[in-house]
C-alpha cells in the first residue's frame, strides 16, 4: 500500500491523504486530512482481516504516518520512498546553491564575487540532475559552478555518490556504504543525514521491496486531472466520490 497526499485546493493548506494499492496501481481510499484520526477512520472501515494482510506500506519521510501504520498494521514493512530520500539531499544542495549565489564566499584565487554569481546563474538543474543525464549545456554550467565553489563541488560529488548507493543488490551490501556516506556527509548535509538516521530501517527496506513512488505519483497525477476537470473542489466528499467513480467504474480507469 502507498500513502501520500495532495492539496484539495491550489494555494491552500487543505490536504487529502491518498491510499493506493501498489500491486494493482489503483486508488483504494482517501482521507479528508492528514490527522491520524482521519486516516485511521478510513483504514478501520476495511476491517482487521484486510489490515492484517497488508505486507508493505510505502511513504515519504514526513514521519506523520509511520506510528499509525505500526499500530494498525504491525506486520507490514514500512518502506521509505527512495525518491523522497534523494529529494532531501537535493533540497539541501539547492539551499547551499542559493546561499552561495546571494553571498559568495570561500572563493578560489582569482575568482571574484561577480564571477561566482555569473557561474551560479541558471545552475539549479546542472547541480541537481543526475550527472549522467545532463545535456552538454548543463555539463558546461556544472563545470562553471565547480570552478568557483569548492563547497558546491564537494556537495555535488557527495550527492552523486549517494545516488549510486541505491544500485546495491541487497540491504546487507548497502548497509556499510550508507553508514560510510552518512559519516562523510554529515557536515555537508546535516539535515538530510539527521532524517536518514531516524528512518534508517525503513530506508534499508527499500532494498527488500524495491518499491518506488512511481505508482503513487501516477495516481496523484490522475487525481489532479480529475480535480482540474471539475474546475476544482471545495467539498472533500464530492471529490472523493468523483475520484473513486472515475477510477473503478470508468472503462479508461488505470
Amino acid at each position: 500500500m502507498g500513502i501520500d497526499e495532495i492539496a484539495l485546493r491550489k494555494g491552500h493548506k487543505d490536504f487529502v491523504v491518498v491510499l493506493s494499492d501498489l500491486d494493482t496501481h489503483r486508488l483504494i481510499g482517501m482521507a479528508p486530512s492528514r490527522t491520524h484520526a482521519a486516516i485511521e477512520a478510513v483504514l478501520n472501515t476495511w476491517g482487521p482481516d484486510v489490515l492484517s494482510n497488508v505486507v508493505e506500506v510505502s511513504m515519504d519521510l514526513s514521519g506523520n504516518y509511520r506510528g499509525l501504520v505500526r499500530r494498525l498494521m504491525p506486520q507490514a514493512d514500512i518502506v521509505a520512498d527512495r525518491f523522497h530520500i534523494m529529494s532531501l539531499v537535493n533540497q539541501e544542495l539547492n539551499q547551499a546553491r542559493n546561499a552561495f549565489r546571494r553571498s559568495p564566499d570561500d572563493l578560489p584565487d582569482g575568482v571574484t564575487p561577480e564571477d561566482a554569481k555569473a557561474a551560479l546563474k541558471a545552475s539549479k538543474y546542472a547541480l541537481l540532475k543526475p550527472e549522467a543525464n545532463l545535456t552538454d549545456t548543463q555539463r558546461d554550467k556544472l563545470a562553471e559552478v565547480i570552478a568557483v565553489s569548492p563547497k558546491l563541488a564537494l556537495m555535488h560529488q557527495s550527492k552523486e555518490a549517494f545516488r549510486k548507493l541505491f544500485d546495491a543488490e541487497s540491504w546487507s551490501q548497502a548497509l556499510p556504504d550508507f553508514l560510510d556516506w552518512m559519516k562523510a556527509a554529515k557536515s555537508l548535509y546535516p539535515n538530510a543525514v539527521a532524517t536518514m538516521r531516524r528512518w534508517f530501517g525503513e530506508i534499508l527496506q527499500y532494498f527488500e521491496h524495491r518499491t518506488t513512488s512511481g505508482v503513487v505519483e501516477g495516481i496523484n497525477t490522475r487525481l489532479k486531472l480529475i480535480k482540474r476537470s471539475g474546475y476544482g473542489f471545495t467539498n472533500f466528499e464530492r471529490f472523493r466520490l468523483r475520484c473513486l467513480i472515475c477510477w473503478h467504474f470508468s472503462p479508461t480507469a488505470a
